[in-house]
C-alpha cells in the first residue's frame, strides 16, 4: 500500500490550496479514506473522512465549511480542497487508509499559511 500526497505550499490567510493523495496497492474504490494533519509541536489531528464511494464526508469542527474532501475512484486519487485558509491550518497534511487492520500513511505535504 502506498499513499502519496502533494499540493502543499505556502499561502496567505484567506487563500486556497488543493491537496491530492494518489493511492496504490489496494482496491481504492472499496476503502474509506481520511486526512489528518500535524502542526509544529502538536499531535496528529484528524481533519476529514470520506466513504469508499465518495457519497459521505465528515469534517472536524476546525475545518468544517472551509475544506472539501472528494475522490475520483477511476484515478485512485483523493483531494482536499482548502479555502479560507487560516494561520492555524499550518501543518503537514497526511492521507490515511485502514487496510487489513493496518493504518497506512503517506509521507505528508506541508501547508504553511502566513502573511
Amino acid at each position: 500500500v502506498q499513499l502519496m500526497e502533494s499540493g502543499g505550499a505556502s499561502a496567505q490567510p484567506g487563500g486556497s490550496l488543493k491537496l491530492s493523495c494518489v493511492a496504490s496497492g489496494f482496491r481504492f474504490s472499496s476503502r474509506a479514506l481520511s486526512w489528518a494533519r500535524q502542526a509544529p509541536g502538536k499531535g496528529l489531528e484528524w481533519v476529514a473522512g470520506i466513504d469508499h464511494g465518495g457519497q459521505t464526508t465528515s469534517y472536524s469542527d476546525a475545518v468544517k465549511g472551509r475544506f472539501t474532501f472528494s475522490r475520483d475512484n477511476a484515478k485512485n486519487t483523493a483531494y482536499l480542497q482548502m479555502t479560507a485558509l487560516k494561520p492555524e491550518d499550518t501543518a503537514v497534511y497526511y492521507c490515511n487508509v485502514l487496510y487489513r487492520r493496518t493504518n497506512y500513511w503517506g509521507q505528508g505535504t506541508q501547508v504553511t499559511v502566513s502573511s
